[in-house]
């Protein structure tokens, strides 16, 4: 459920802020108000699933989702919309690493590698399957069908959770829970969050400015507080693992570039390439395919020859599938455009996703499982959550450049022009302005918005590709060359 969700509302994101009518800003809030709850409660919910039991936090977190989801799907407006976000948030944060925190408590060995395999081939494969059934839900139903199909599933869930899971814990978890700890971490990232957005309109600089400095304040006394805290529900120590720290810092790298492309693709496939919604969603298959049937493979893969040529090989096949994207332009077939980048990122995929997970969960000892299960899983959900926001300032000053070299050279009324160029918000959104009325026209300046807006998605690819070969380097330390139960566990 919430790996789907997480991606589908990329898809019908575009619709969404056509129909409730909101700037490409607000927009950005229905992703990042749910994005930013789920990696800062992440830690707390994995420590409470330790504390009072993984299972029933699992199930907590479960029905939670459904009812934000619920008020998702009935919500009015877009204000409405993104406080339902958030309190889906908020769900995900408490079943998210309750999921691979109960296999992790239910297997050993090779047995173990396996299962995270599997986990995380259904995991990559939901996060993908998310826009074809996002995609086709919007084009032959409604966006809000997004949301309200999480209802069932959530029943089935609980009723499969209750008949067929056993309960675990940590029995030597703390009994307290960091909630300063919780607090400062979703001001700080949420402080960030807002800056980073903020800046992408050039209207707000001055809050911009004062929400990142908030942010990183309360982000330093995060470290503070854990630093100091007798039960923090990130425990700083567990880094002294060369094996975790490394792990976690490809993570953040690699699903910072990933996490960016997850969110511009719908957006150049609907509103620059045409596709309808159906089709974006399906322009990922190869994805979804790649990674479904190569996954479990590879989680079995790293008990024989480590995780180290997997991660670095993995990266660097999705590097270039970001590059390909960069240089899909405007109107080219599918064919040789998004389809090969498509296919070298599921190739990518299927081999660093198990590789990685099994490496971060035998890092640490078994009975820590929920806590480098919530570590790892908040690093790469920090790390979508500030790439959005960071690449959209790059895609946004390009276009600005662009929109505005453009319009000043069209055949346009002195009047239609003025128009345009002071209509920078809604043609980054997609939509010509009204007080535009000549067909000519009209046609003209949305040719120039999505010229404009494929250049700033080429350079956002290009920088996501470069970042993921930042990941590869990391990927190649000797550590990764260990195989697991052979890692370092100085952490105990």
């Amino acid at each position: 459920m919430s790996f789907i969700d997480g991606s589908a509302v990329n898809v019908a994101l575009p619709v969404m802020q056509r129909e409730l009518h909101a700037s490409a800003q607000s927009g950005q809030w229905v992703v990042e108000s749910y994005a930013l709850f789920l990696s800062a409660l992440m830690l707390i919910g994995g420590s409470l699933g330790d504390i009072f039991g993984r299972r029933l936090v699992y199930g907590i977190g479960i029905a939670l989702f459904a009812v934000a989801s619920l008020g998702c799907a009935l919500a009015p407006n877009v204000d409405v919309l993104v406080v339902a976000r958030s309190v889906q948030g908020i769900g995900a944060a408490l079943a998210t690493p309750g999921s691979l925190a109960l296999i992790s408590a239910h297997f050993e060995g090779e047995a173990r590698g396996k299962a995270i395999g599997t986990w995380s081939g259904f995991a990559a494969m939901t996060a993908a399957i998310g826009p074809v059934l996002g995609g086709w839900l919007v084009q032959f139903g409604s966006w809000r069908t997004v949301f309200l199909i999480n209802v069932p599933l959530a029943l089935i869930v609980i009723v499969l959770l209750v008949r067929a899971v056993d309960e675990s814990r940590d029995e030597s978890a703390p009994r307290e829970v960091d909630y300063p700890g919780a607090l400062l971490a979703t001001l700080g990232l949420g402080g960030l969050v807002y800056g980073l957005i903020a800046l992408q309109s050039g209207q707000h600089d001055q809050a911009a400015l004062w929400a990142l400095g908030i942010g990183s304040i309360a982000l330093a006394g995060f470290i503070a507080v854990e630093r100091r805290s007798r039960h923090p529900m990130m425990r700083l120590d567990v880094f002294t693992s060369r094996t975790f720290s490394a792990a976690n810092l490809y993570t953040f790298l690699l699903y910072s570039a990933i996490g960016g492309c997850l969110y511009f693709v719908p957006f150049d496939l609907i509103d620059v390439q045409g596709y309808g919604t159906a089709a974006a969603g399906g322009a990922m298959l190869p994805f979804i395919v790649i990674m479904a049937v190569s996954s479990r493979f590879s989680g079995g893969l790293v008990a024989r020859i480590g995780a180290r040529r997997p991660l670095v090989a993995g990266a660097v096949l999705a590097a270039a599938g970001l590059a390909v994207y960069g240089c899909a332009g405007i109107g080219k077939p599918y064919w040789t455009s998004f389809f090969p980048g498509a296919v070298l990122l599921g190739l990518g995929g299927a081999l660093f996703v198990a590789p990685l997970t099994t490496t971060v969960m035998d890092a640490l000892e078994s009975s820590h499982a929920g806590l480098a299960s919530g570590i790892n899983n908040a690093v790469s959900r920090v790390a979508g959550l500030i790439a959005v926001a960071a690449l959209g300032i790059v895609l946004a000053n390009v276009f600005d450049a662009r929109i505005a070299t453009r319009i000043a050279h069209l055949p346009l009324a002195p009047s239609v022009r003025r128009l345009a160029l002071a209509a920078r918000g809604p043609l980054f959104a997609g939509q010509v302005p009204h007080g535009v009325v000549g067909p000519s026209d009209r046609a003209q300046i949305a040719a120039a918005a999505k010229a404009s807006y494929a250049d700033g998605f080429a350079l956002v690819m290009f920088v996501s590709a470069f970042i993921t070969l930042g990941a590869a380097a990391i990927g190649s330390d000797r550590s990764f060359a260990l195989r697991p139960n052979l890692t370092d566990k100085r952490f105990s």
